[in-house]
């Protein structure tokens, strides 16, 4: 296709590679690589784990009968994805692991249920949490303290090879759409891969711009801003763009190509392919606007690379992608003036964080309680957490646009109180301060009766959505306290807090006044 070749096949000059060699070190200090301990923690994890599996599937294989042949040669295999997949994963990462099955293990009962019961009778296992009603139906814990994500797929096989070949997309076959979902976290990480045409540029840009998109407050799928798969794409887009380029010079091409792009164009690191193309017919819903009308909604369209395609940016709204766009906007004078000084500018001044709380006058404030303990609160704060994104679409909606929102992905948790509070920053439009009081009792009303329709719900979960001005915010605002849990995290890791710090003094000039400027645009609600 024409519009997949390269814009440029330029090579790096040797400035180019001295400045490359700084942001690497720049990335190493800030913690976006694992030192040799770390990983190896992980790996064992990841073995221990595999343990736990082999053992679950050899006693479910003889439970039902089968020969004591089938039963020795029973397993499930455990392949990571995401950011450990692409290879860009960095201190304190989670792990997002896929579960594969044989065909006579299902996930409702066998998957959530019998594994789930062992995995909480495992003493490496804390803060465990299924979640079997998700987009993508998943369990949550903690193995030996790291943070792990477990999906599972049941392959139409009675034994899953060890060499299976995910990238046939018969192993789709008898698949549910949930099903479809978990395996394409390892399926797409494989094809990004396989379509980039430099591994190693590909990764230190991606870590560059994750870095980048966690100090700006513009990483977070299930708030309606971009997760790690949509970067992980866009970034691939340029690298395709730009084969030979070094992350040096791949970084302010992609600040200056995605801050200009004229959505809803999609992004695409290849063709779609559709069950007509010749190939096995699964009947998969393949995200293409010319076919099915629901897919012209989509704002911002970026579209994964494997059968069948899906845009991994659905959850973006108006409001997200304003954000999304200004904050690239941002990086793309920023790097501009790193690129143009010849690397003399630090690489530092890109990854300045957003001071969220001194960008705005008014607040949404959004209070989770619970009367039970830590595992209520995860739950109920998960889900609150996973609809936010519809108050700020009917916030927008009921005041026509006058009035914009922009949500904080961070949460604030108190465990001691068994609480957490999100924030949503509250502005009118520039072209249109006019003195006008807007009244959102209602729609916070409504938002809330919403949430209380979750099907888990229990008396206890609580849920209030109150303005608040900025002199108003709780202390561990209004002193810049980070928020809780992150204090550990840092001196666990020594990984700076990406936008939670509310301290100006190095905020570089360039961000600094244009995140200030907000404040003085922002008014009071009722």
């Amino acid at each position: 296709m024409s519009e997949m070749q390269p814009i440029s096949l330029a090579t790096p000059t040797p400035a180019d590679l001295e400045s490359t060699s700084r942001l690497e070190l720049f990335l190493h200090e800030a913690g976006s690589f694992e030192s040799s301990d770390e990983l190896a923690a992980r790996e064992d994890v990841l073995r221990e784990l595999q343990g736990v599996l082999d053992r679950w599937v050899k006693r479910l294989t003889a439970q039902r009968g089968y020969p004591d042949g089938m039963v020795e040669q029973a397993t499930a295999l455990l392949l990571p994805f995401g950011s450990y997949r692409l290879g860009v994963h960095g201190r304190g990462s989670d792990i997002d692991a896929l579960v594969i099955g044989p065909s006579y293990i299902d996930r409702d009962h066998d998957f959530f249920d019998v594994l789930g019961g062992a995995l909480a009778e495992t003493e490496a296992v804390t803060e465990l949490q299924a979640v079997p009603r998700a987009y993508v139906p998943v369990i949550k814990m903690k193995f030996r303290g790291v943070p792990v994500d477990l999906l599972y797929a049941s392959v139409c096989l009675p034994v899953v090879p060890k060499d299976i070949d995910l990238r046939d997309r018969s192993v789709l076959r008898g698949m549910d759409l949930a099903t479809v979902r978990s395996l394409n976290g390892v399926r797409v990480a494989d094809e990004i891969m396989r379509l980039v045409p430099d591994a190693a540029a590909f990764r230190t840009t991606l870590r560059c711009v994750k870095h980048w998109a966690k100090a700006r407050g513009v990483y977070s799928n299930v708030m309606g801003f971009v997760g790690g798969v949509g970067w992980a794409i866009l970034v691939a887009r340029v690298c395709q763009l730009y084969p030979n380029a070094a992350p040096s010079m791949l970084v302010p091409r992609f600040f200056k190509i995605f801050s200009q792009w004229k959505w809803p164009n999609p992004v695409l690191l290849g063709g779609i392919e559709h069950d007509d193309d010749g190939q096995l017919a699964l009947r998969l819903p393949v995200w293409d606007p010319r076919r099915n009308p629901r897919d012209r909604t989509h704002l911002m369209p970026v579209i994964t690379p494997a059968y069948p395609c899906m845009n991994s940016c659905y959850n973006v709204s108006h409001a997200t992608l304003r954000i999304i766009t200004e904050q690239l906007e941002i990086g793309r004078a920023i790097s501009q003036e790193i690129a143009e000084s010849g690397g003399a500018r630090g690489w530092e001044a890109l990854f300045q964080p957003f001071h969220f709380f001194k960008a705005y006058k008014s607040y949404l404030q959004v209070d989770v309680k619970v009367a039970g303990g830590e595992a209520d609160l995860r739950e109920w704060k998960g889900w609150v957490e996973s609809r936010l994104r519809q108050l700020v679409i009917r916030v927008e909606m009921a005041t026509a646009g006058m009035l914009l929102c922009h949500p904080n992905p961070q949460a604030y948790a108190d465990d001691r109180q068994c609480t957490a509070t999100f924030f949503v920053g509250l502005s009118k439009q520039q072209q249109k301060q006019l003195q006008v009081q807007f009244d959102l009792r209602a729609t916070t009303e409504e938002f809330k009766q919403e949430v209380y329709m979750y099907e888990f719900w229990r008396p206890g979960m609580e849920l209030e959505v109150k303005h608040a001005r900025r002199k108003d915010l709780p202390s561990y605002v209004r002193d810049h306290i980070l928020p809780a849990g992150h204090l550990k995290r840092k001196r666990d890791q020594d990984d700076p807090s990406p936008s939670s710090s509310a301290s100006g003094d190095s905020e570089s000039s360039s961000s600094s006044s244009r995140d200030v400027k907000r404040a003085a645009t922002a008014d009071s609600v009722t």
